[in-house]
Order: structure tokens, then sequence, then C-alpha cells
């Protein structure tokens, strides 16, 4: 088990905070009014997703699944196991997947053809917090991202080791 004392902060809580603002502003440019669906992707994504709601001037849904690929490792399986992926009509609607980081890119291509499969929504876009480009395998980029990241393990704001440290403010890593 890692200590809170051995990780390094890679960002502080107040450039996490900034950067959403400011991702924030521009959605709110890109949809104006119209309704946004937002697909927050458990349990990594929460933190972030209730964050940006905070900034969106629009009317809002929030719906909730569970993906995994991580399991208790420190790099992804590149395997993505869907544990509970129900979601209610999205046809004709705006929708936005919110994901706390973009790696591999596996879970993003999954979600965006899971979602196009069995729905025609008005638009679908994929915003993730960190976007960590040079782990990329499939090619998928997110719509919008927040910060950009190299090849290190994250922890905090909604990121962790095996369960443990979603609940620091900052992002660090060992």
């Amino acid at each position: 088990m890692i200590k809170e004392s051995d990780l390094k902060i890679l960002f502080r809580e107040d450039e996490i905070q900034a950067s959403i603002a400011k991702l924030g502003e521009k959605i709110n440019s890109d949809y104006g009014e119209e309704d946004l669906h937002l697909i927050c992707v458990l349990k990594g994504a929460v933190m972030f997703m209730t964050d940006l709601s905070k900034h969106l001037k629009m009317p809002v849904n929030m719906e909730f699944i569970r993906l995994s690929s991580y399991g208790s490792g420190f790099t992804s399986s590149g395997k993505v196991h869907a544990v509970d992926i129900s979601l209610p009509d999205l046809n004709g609607k705006n929708v936005l997947i919110v994901e706390d980081i973009i790696d591999t890119g596996h879970t993003a291509k999954f979600l965006v053809d899971f979602i196009n499969h069995n729905f025609k929504a008005k638009s679908l876009k994929f915003c993730s917090l960190l976007d960590k480009k040079i782990k990329r395998e499939v090619e998928i980029d997110a719509d919008y991202h927040c910060l950009d990241v190299d090849d290190k393990f994250l922890v905090g704001f909604g990121l962790d080791y095996d369960g443990f440290y979603r609940n620091l403010p900052y992002i660090g890593y060992i």
C-alpha cells in the first residue's frame, strides 16, 4: 500500500479547479442553453463531473455508469469490463461522456461505440479531466480535456490506487 507521504503533487487543487472552470466556459459556449446529458464514468470521474457541472449554465441531466480497466494494478489492463452500463433513452439528446483520464483510449472508444450503437444522439462528445496521450493505443481523442499528463501513475481527485486516495483534493503521483 502506498502512503500519501510517498506522493509528489502534480496538480494542486487550485490548478485543477481553474482548469475545470475554463472548461466549463468552453462547454457553455458550445452548447448555449441546450439540455446536456452528462454520463459519468464511476468511480473516478465523480469529483470531476460534480465540480464541472457547477460551472455549466444549461439544464443538465446526470447519469452514472461503472466500467473497469485497471483492477488493482498501476497500468490499464486494456480490457474494459462493463460493471453497470444501463442508460436511459439518449436518442436525440446532447450527450457528454465525463471521464477522469483518457490514456490507452480503450474505455473512451468502448463508450463512444456503445452509445453510437445503441442510440442516435443529437451530439456525442467525450470529456476528460486528464489526457495521457503518450499511452494511447487506439485512435480516439477527448473533445474536451483539462490537463495533459505524461506517463505517471496518478492518484487523487477521483483517481485511486486499489480503491484508496480518491478523496485527495489534488492529483499526485508515485
